[in-house]
């Protein structure tokens, strides 16, 4: 791959590293960029997911210097994750890469609405969990959007906020980072099930991370909040372009 795509995808993963770790959805701009670079559809979810580590793993690292993350409920929801998203990979990896390629366009439109969602306002996190918290509520959840996040990805974060403040009375910024936590093991565990199945390529997959690194840093430390309407609309757009370009090219085949 020339020089200037591999530049093009380092913007367009910085862009998606930000808007990630802000509002969520770094994802929709990261893989159809892959796509359009004429990258297989399976070897992109698979190079996005190196990226995607690097990316969540410096908002995650934020979140533990502030004191945000519930460890009494990140330990029941770990393995689960990871189990849940090398099951993902591997149904994923059964399809052809066009019809995988077809997945992923009709996948994307509904992932952007459960994104764009209004939230509601939390509640203050709750301190005592009850059985049904740590036995059945987080490891469904986890092993769930974990299968989601190894089949797919973009909205996983955004799942899995939905789900703890619904399941467990989280507050938004508790939700967010326990989140992080459960992104990062699901992001592992299905990177490493598409490496052993030679589907990554990391001479793209390198400097795109890096880029995500750096974009997700940035997004975290400004944690912008009057700012999000705007980068959301500017997500919209460029997700847009993306997806009306994408469309056109996989149906032309």
């Amino acid at each position: 791959m020339d020089p200037i795509t591999i530049l093009l995808l380092s913007l367009l993963s910085f862009l998606a590293g930000f808007i990630d770790s802000v509002a969520g959805g770094g994802g929709l701009i990261l893989i159809p960029s892959l796509l359009l670079a004429g990258i297989p559809p399976q070897v992109a979810l698979g190079t996005n997911k190196f990226a995607a580590i690097f990316g969540t793993s410096t908002a995650l690292v934020n979140f533990m210097k502030n004191g945000k993350v519930i460890w009494e409920i990140a330990g029941f929801g770990l393995a689960f994750s990871v189990m849940g998203s090398v099951i993902g990979t591997k149904a994923i990896l059964y399809f052809d890469q066009n019809t995988t390629a077809k997945i992923i366009v009709m996948m994307l439109p509904i992932t952007v609405i459960v994104t764009f969602l209004p939230k509601r306002r939390l509640k203050e996190s709750i301190s005592d969990f009850s059985k049904k918290d740590r036995y059945l509520y987080t490891p469904l959840l986890c092993s769930i959007v974990g299968f989601y996040d190894g089949f797919f990805g973009p909205g996983t974060g955004t799942f899995l906020i939905f789900g703890f403040y619904i399941f467990l009375g989280l507050h938004l910024i508790n939700a967010s980072a326990i989140s992080k936590v459960f992104n990062l093991a699901s992001n592992a565990g299905s990177f490493v099930t598409f490496a052993l199945a030679d589907k990554v390529l990391y001479g793209i997959g390198i400097p795109i991370a890096i880029a995500n690194l750096a974009g997700g840093y940035l997004g975290s430390i400004l944690a912008i909040k009057k700012g999000q309407r705007f980068i959301k609309a500017s997500l919209l757009i460029v997700f847009g372009i993306l997806f009306i370009t994408l469309i056109h090219r996989i149906w032309q085949r």
